[in-house]
């Protein structure tokens, strides 16, 4: 989409300070983070949110959580833990409408969050 953030970030219109790239997925830093470690990790391919996941998006779901798994390890977060969200629609507070998820850590982590 055109005028995604997220979109343009993967085309390289848009700087990212990446943590990991796979044909699929995109791992980058979040520009406000909320914890230590915070970074984004998103579908390269356009999808609005977790609400619009089709059956046959399960391929890039599955390699999104192994995106996130080495990127805890990677950033040190995985053995004390750390916290895998997204957000979806008005509500849930998702303010970038394309799929993403939130990886926190480094920091006790309260709940519930808000």
């Amino acid at each position: 989409m055109s005028d995604c953030i997220f979109c343009k970030i993967v085309a390289g219109e848009l700087p990212s300070k990446t943590v990991l790239e796979t044909d699929q997925v995109l791992a980058f830093h979040d520009i406000r983070p909320q914890a230590p470690v915070h970074v984004l990790i998103i579908p390269k391919r356009h999808i609005p949110s977790a609400h619009a996941l089709a059956p046959e998006d399960a391929a890039v779901l599955g390699e999104i959580h192994q995106a996130a798994r080495r990127v805890a390890e990677e950033l040190g977060v995985a053995e004390k833990g750390y916290r895998l969200v997204t957000n979806v629609g008005f509500h849930g507070q998702q303010t970038v409408p394309h799929l993403h998820y939130h990886l926190l850590g480094g920091r006790q982590l309260q709940w519930p969050p808000g």
